[in-house]
């Protein structure tokens, strides 16, 4: 199971305290009391792996190393190490404690999201020619503690939109021979799939439904993998009883949801054109096509119409690959 939004608590490392020392050396004198070591921070860190939230299904507190003590005789206590979290290109962190939120875009990229604490001052550091012998030391200061929520928006450069059955999981193995579920399922599959086309990456959003946009069904969870689609692919299927209704049921619940979404290239396919007649497929192909000119009928037992939608990536591709 996709694991796509999450909260954790985190909690960077307390500083080590500092201390109060004086010089054990014979004929030597003065403070040696140095500082605690900091708390280690923590950070995100971009990962291409989809599945990396999936860390956080049982476990949900994660801690960075306190800083060391001061030991005396000049020598600073340890720094506590930092706390690396591995999670997925496309995620926003989301602060509920400060309201603060970020994302990570890139693989490797690191964003730091809880400070570790200071190391607290020993005696001397609170040397001067009036105090020879100080008796101050600090503390180490706390380190920033959060709620954290961690929301994955899928990037892909296709997603591919439709409402359930209309035949998405089942082209995205065809042309990716991805190993998404493919079955009559009433309200289709449950999580993402994605497939790869070469340099593209394509993304079978699971079907939406009438008020999806308004969290309807599971269509609220699912819409925000659509918002980081480059382009869409729309299916509907020619068992439709009206495929003109349906595009634009889907069409609104995109727009209730992020109008920019509409404004996203996208093409339209009839889909399962091999179950009915040429005159009646060609009715429903005249309707669609008016509504949306990028539009034109495939079946996956038809390797023309294969080949058609891959002519369609290729271009995607070549595009790409010439920013």
């Amino acid at each position: 199971m996709l694991i796509d939004d999450v909260k954790i608590m985190i909690n960077a490392g307390n500083g080590g305290k500092g201390i109060v020392a004086f010089n054990k050396n014979v004929k030597s004198l003065g403070p040696t009391g140095t500082s605690g070591g900091k708390g280690g921070s923590i950070y995100v860190e971009g990962v291409s792996d989809i599945n990396a939230l999936h860390q956080f299904r049982s476990r949900k507190k994660f801690s960075a190393d306190d800083g060391g003590d001061a030991r005396g005789q000049f020598r600073d206590g340890k720094d506590g190490d930092d706390l690396i979290i591995k999670i997925p290109v496309g995620t926003v962190i989301h602060n509920l404690t400060n309201g603060g939120k970020v994302e990570v875009n890139k693989i490797g990229e690191q964003i730091l999201i809880a400070k570790g604490g200071s190391g607290g001052m020993g005696n001397f550091h609170f040397r001067s020619s009036r105090n020879t012998t100080p008796m101050q030391s600090q503390p180490g200061r706390p380190g920033e503690e959060f709620e954290i929520r961690f929301e994955l928006k899928l990037i892909a450069d296709v997603g591919f939109v439709g409402l359930p059955n209309a035949g998405k999981s089942s082209m995205l193995n065809q042309v990716t021979k991805a190993k998404s579920r493919v079955a009559n399922y009433p309200f289709t599959t449950l999580e993402p799939s994605l497939g790869a086309y070469y340099e593209l990456i394509l993304a079978d959003i699971p079907g939406l439904i009438e008020g999806s946009s308004a969290g309807k069904g599971l269509g609220i969870k699912f819409l925000r993998h659509i918002e980081r689609t480059r382009i869409l692919f729309h299916f509907i299927s020619v068992e439709s009883a009206d495929p003109e209704k349906d595009y634009k049921m889907i069409r609104n619940e995109l727009g209730l949801y992020n109008e920019e979404l509409l404004r996203k290239p996208e093409y339209l396919f009839l889909t399962k054109s091999d179950l009915i007649d040429n005159s009646t497929l060609n009715e429903k192909l005249e309707i669609l096509t008016r509504m949306n000119p990028h539009t034109t009928t495939v079946s996956i037992k038809d390797e023309a119409s294969i080949k058609k939608i891959e002519k369609i990536l290729n271009k995607i591709k070549d595009d790409k690959l010439a920013l």
